[in-house]
């Protein structure tokens, strides 16, 4: 029975020992053990650079990733480290795993700010995060995003990366962009605000001109008696139309005075009518009298001139 048992055992080593498993491993003098060729790096790190460079032109990307993984691993001071972490959000944009690639991206920005590379990979956030701003990236970005809009997230890094690089107004315009979309329109005037009198030479500063006036006149109240914003609103963009005769936007920011115009003379309709009720006839005058003189053609402008012709009567 033991002689059985024995050959059994014996049987079982052998056969795990010429496994295919057993092909994977190698016995090295050097260390005195066994090596996983697939866990081994080149003897240098511009050798293992060489590596990722031609996994990722034959878009391997997972397998680039891996490399690059132990480059910084067994190599983390050479100046391959950097460019290794590079390569990871390559693979990962490759992998359709933007968010994941910003990340990596920004490692390089972090960990190695001397990098040669810096601007092409804040080039790349940028790209990174217009992707998103349509949100359908969102469902390709490899893992449960942190934020329901990265885009708002990587704009501001992108310009704190670089106040001043040649990226920064345009990141700081559709961070404006992205915030005014989803209805944050104080935020969203703050940041194209910024625009203006960071980048006040660049070709976003226009556009943010007519945007904090749009902001503007979408922050006013619906309050009737509450006037104060919608008033900075029309200023803002008849200041917008004076600066910007040829702006494209012209025709639109006229559109926008008329229709802050007309909620001004409502507003001032309502306060001469709480007059009127209260008897106070020469206050109430003086509103529709406004309303008349400051917006001739609005629909409330036809009720004011009624109600004057009514305060003589009386």
């Amino acid at each position: 029975m033991r002689k059985v048992v024995f050959i059994l055992m014996w049987l079982g080593i052998v056969s795990l020992c010429s496994s295919p498993s057993y092909a994977f491993w190698i016995w090295s003098p050097k260390t005195g053990s066994w090596k996983s060729p697939k866990q081994s790096v080149k003897p240098t790190p511009k050798g293992q650079l060489k590596v990722i460079q031609e996994l990722y032109d034959g878009k391997k990307y997972q397998e680039a990733l891996e490399e690059s993984q132990k480059l910084i691993k067994h190599y983390p001071k050479a100046y391959e480290a950097s460019e290794a972490q590079l390569f990871i959000g390559l693979s990962l944009e490759g992998m359709q795993k933007f968010y994941e690639g910003y990340k990596a991206y920004q490692k390089v920005i972090d960990k190695y700010p001397f990098s040669s590379r810096i601007d092409e990979i804040i080039e790349r956030q940028l790209k990174i995060g217009q992707t998103f701003m349509s949100g359908e990236k969102r469902k390709a970005a490899g893992i449960d995003l942190p934020v329901e809009n990265p885009s708002i997230e990587i704009f501001r890094k992108v310009v704190e990366n670089s106040p001043y690089g040649k990226h920064a107004a345009q990141a700081q315009y559709l961070l404006g962009m992205i915030l005014k979309n989803v209805s944050r329109f104080q935020e969203a005037h703050d940041e194209f605000e910024k625009v203006v009198t960071t980048y006040p030479e660049s070709e976003w500063a226009s556009p943010a001109k007519f945007q904090v006036a749009d902001c503007a006149s979408k922050i006013a109240p619906k309050a009737e008696y509450d006037q104060e914003l919608t008033q900075e609103a029309k200023k803002k963009f008849e200041e917008f139309v004076k600066s910007q005769p040829d702006a494209a936007l012209q025709e639109e920011a006229r559109s926008q005075i008329d229709s802050l115009k007309e909620k001004e003379a409502q507003g001032n309709l309502h306060t001469a009518g709480f007059y009127e009720k209260q008897k106070k006839y020469d206050a109430a005058r003086i509103y529709y009298q406004e309303i008349v003189n400051n917006c001739s053609y609005c629909e409330s402008a036809s009720i004011a001139r009624e109600k004057l012709k009514e305060l003589e009567k009386k």
